[in-house]
């Protein structure tokens, strides 16, 4: 008689995590047990998980008695001190923080691309992807399974709640203050009215800042950086070619993306359509004429990753043109940890068939 899997949240009461309880009541029911942990102050709150009420209990070693798969939505120094104690307690840690995306020994996994990878976690943690790279990566990696990818120049334009609940807030209090004013005529009138940027390189309302992320070496962004290194690791290509800009938009939620792919083989743009819309995890939607193209507020709320403006480029024969457009906190994150965990559980059962055998 097989059981099923015992699922923890840990950052159950976070952005990210409250998407993640809405999606277990979407999907199909795999778990036994769903128990909730966060940080001791939102400790004794009670979601709704599966049209029940759930206590949240305090992060603590002892949380993770019983479990066999833990999601983690946390910030990074949290994950990078309680993954490996869950992971040696026997949990399968499943983490969307930068904690250990590029570690060697940790796979990096989006189901779409990569799912085999899964296997190979010796440290019996997966990583998923940052929510920039989750928004392209799918369609990107359908297209480089046929003509084969040789290069990508990537412009970002991600939303405020990329900075989390936070970063909602602070867009939502800027756009109040600028409301009904003449702002944006002048030179630093803007930023006048706005003195307090909150998570911001600048103010966003009424505004684009060409910041994410805190600053590395050459004066590259780490999550331009991050979408390099990512990229290379989920397509299996470690010496791609990959430049990228990150910008911050006034946008609530769902992060867009230009993205300039050069592959091996000459590419058509027929065929390009075809195979994004066959691409799991992708919904086609292109046709200018007619005004049909993703835009992020079209797109906010839904699960896949939305591609239009596929074009040939004018001047290289091998290389696409396209925008695409994916919820930062679905996709982007929740939704990812989620496809992981079901994945693992998938593969839990498994064994434990074998085992009554």
């Amino acid at each position: 008689m097989t059981r099923r899997a015992n699922l923890a949240v840990v950052g159950a009461t976070g952005a990210v995590g409250e998407v993640l309880l809405g999606l277990l009541s979407l999907r199909q029911d795999v778990w036994g047990e769903v128990r909730l942990i966060a940080s001791p102050r939102s400790a004794g709150r009670t979601p709704v998980v599966r049209g029940e009420p759930v206590e949240v209990v305090p992060l603590a070693e002892e949380a993770f008695e019983g479990i066999d798969v833990a999601v983690f939505a946390v910030p990074a120094e949290v994950a990078a001190q309680w993954a490996p104690i869950a992971a040696a307690k026997g949990v399968v840690v499943v983490d969307d923080s930068a904690a250990f995306r590029t570690a060697e020994d940790v796979p990096l996994v989006v189901p779409e691309v990569n799912a085999a990878a899964l296997r190979l976690r010796a440290r019996g943690i997966v990583a998923s992807p940052a929510s920039t790279t989750l928004a392209m990566i799918a369609a990107v990696g359908a297209l480089h399974a046929e003509y084969g990818l040789a290069r990508l120049v990537v412009a970002s334009y991600q939303a405020a709640s990329g900075e989390g609940r936070i970063g909602e807030a602070a867009l939502r209090e800027q756009t109040a203050l600028v409301a009904g004013t003449e702002v944006g005529r002048q030179t630093g009138d803007l930023r006048a009215v706005i003195a307090e940027h909150g998570p911001f390189a600048g103010p966003l309302a009424l505004n684009a800042v060409p910041w994410t992320g805190f600053l590395m070496d050459g004066g590259w962004s780490s999550e331009e950086v991050g979408i390099r290194d990512e990229a290379r690791k989920v397509l299996g290509l470690p010496a791609l070619k990959v430049s990228a800009t990150c910008v911050r938009i006034p946008v609530v939620r769902t992060h867009a993306l230009a993205v300039h792919a050069v592959f091996e083989r000459e590419v058509t743009q027929e065929h390009a359509q075809q195979i994004l819309r066959d691409a799991p995890g992708v919904v086609l939607y292109d046709d200018p004429a007619a005004g049909e193209f993703p835009t992020p507020n079209d797109v906010v709320g839904t699960d896949p990753v939305w591609v239009g403006r596929v074009r040939r480029a004018l001047d290289e024969p091998a290389a696409l043109d396209l925008f695409l457009c994916g919820d930062n906190l679905r996709k982007g994150a929740a939704l990812n940890l989620l496809q992981i965990a079901e994945l693992v559980a998938g593969e839990l059962t498994l064994e434990q068939e074998g085992d009554a055998l």
